[in-house]
C-alpha cells in the first residue's frame, strides 16, 4: 500500500519490489506541474507552491511495460482520493521536449528512455489547500524507474516518515557503467556522455583534434542506414537559460558537423539539439558539479 495520509505532508513511500534511490525535500518551493503536452508554444503548467518532495524509485523490470508499473501506483493514488488532470505516453507527451521541459531528477538515479516513458499527474483538495502527485516511468532492459514529486501546502501538518521495510531500507549499490565505451553504453543504457570533447574557453567551436569517441560514435552510425541519433548540448546553471540553451546548442550542432564533415556521417543520421541547464546530472552548487553538467551526449533515437 502507498504510505499516503489525507491532509498531512506525503512523503510516500512505495510498496515491495519498489526501492528507494534518491529523495529530495524542500520545506517551501515550487513545482511546475505539466496539464498539457509540449507544443510549439511551449508546457503548459500549474504552479504549485509549498512543500515540495522528489523522490526516485528503482524496481527489477521482470518483463513489465512502463504501463504494467504505472497501473496499480495510478489507481492507489485515486483510491486516496487524487483525481487525474493529465497523463501521456511519449510521443503523446511531446516526445523529447517535454522530456527536457519537465523537472527531472539526474542519471543514474532517474533513467528516462526517450523512446518509451510515460507521465501521471493528479490533484486532490485537502483543508489546508490542493495537493499534487506526479509520476514520470520509464525503464532500461532490466530496470523500471518512477519519479514521483509530490506538493503539500506549506501549512499542512507534517507526519513522521515510517521506516521503510528492510529489504527497501538501504539506497541500492551505484550502477556500474556499461562497458564498451560510448558505443557500449549507447547500446545499453540508450545515451552516452562524449566525454572527451574539448571546447575553447567561451567558445562554441569545438577544438581541432582527433576524439576517439567520435571516431567510435560514426562508425556504429555508419554500420547501418536506420541508425538515428540526436547530439544534446548541456551547460551548467551560470546565467539565464536562454543564452544557455543557444550556447549548448550551438555546441552540438558543433559536434554534429565534425561527425557529418570529417567523419562521413549521413546528415539525415544526426541531428542536434541543447537544452541549457535543464537536466543536470549533479549539483549545481560546487564547481565539481557544475564541471560535470557542462557536457555533450549522444542519444539513440532509432535503430
Amino acid at each position: 500500500m502507498l504510505a499516503l495520509w489525507p491532509g498531512m505532508v506525503s512523503a510516500l513511500d512505495l510498496p515491495a519490489p519498489w526501492a528507494l534511490a534518491d529523495r529530495e525535500e524542500e520545506a517551501f518551493s515550487s513545482y511546475r506541474l505539466p496539464t498539457g503536452p509540449w507544443t510549439e508554444q511551449g508546457l503548459p503548467v500549474r504552479v504549485f507552491e509549498g512543500r515540495i518532495t522528489r523522490s526516485v524509485w528503482q524496481r527489477d523490470l521482470e518483463g513489465a511495460s512502463t504501463l504494467e508499473l504505472l497501473a496499480p501506483l495510478r489507481a492507489q493514488f485515486e483510491a486516496e482520493g487524487f483525481d487525474p488532470v493529465f497523463q501521456c505516453e511519449t510521443n503523446g507527451c511531446g516526445g523529447f521536449d517535454f522530456r527536457y521541459a519537465t523537472d527531472v531528477l539526474p542519471e543514474p538515479e532517474m533513467h528516462v528512455d526517450l523512446g518509451d516513458f510515460r507521465f501521471y499527474a493528479a490533484i486532490r483538495e485537502t483543508r489546508q489547500g490542493p495537493e499534487a502527485v506526479t509520476l514520470f516511468l520509464s525503464r532500461s532492459d532490466a530496470t523500471g524507474f518512477v519519479q514521483v514529486i509530490e506538493t503539500a501546502p506549506r501549512d499542512a501538518p507534517e507526519r513522521p516518515a515510517p521506516a521503510p521495510p528492510a529489504e527497501t531500507a538501504a539506497k541500492p549499490p551505484p550502477e556500474v557503467p556499461p562497458e564498451g565505451g560510448v558505443v557500449g553504453r549507447l547500446e545499453q543504457a540508450g545515451s552516452a556522455v562524449l566525454e572527451d570533447l574539448a571546447f575553447g574557453s567561451g567558445s562554441a567551436e569545438l577544438e581541432d583534434r582527433t576524439y576517439e569517441s567520435l571516431a567510435a560514435l560514426a562508425g556504429w552510425i555508419g554500420q547501418d542506414p536506420a541508425r538515428r541519433v540526436v547530439i544534446v548540448g548541456h551547460t551548467d546553471a551560470s546565467g539565464g537559460l536562454e543564452g544557455n540553451v543557444t550556447l549548448s546548442r550551438a555546441r552540438a550542432a558543433s559536434v554534429r558537423q565534425r561527425l557529418i564533415s570529417r567523419y562521413g556521417v549521413a546528415e539525415t543520421q544526426v541531428t542536434a539539439e541543447g537544452v541549457g541547464y535543464l537536466a543536470p546530472r549533479a549539483t549545481n552548487r560546487t564547481e565539481e558539479g557544475r564541471s560535470r553538467n557542462r557536457r555533450v551526449e549522444v542519444m539513440l533515437v532509432a535503430g
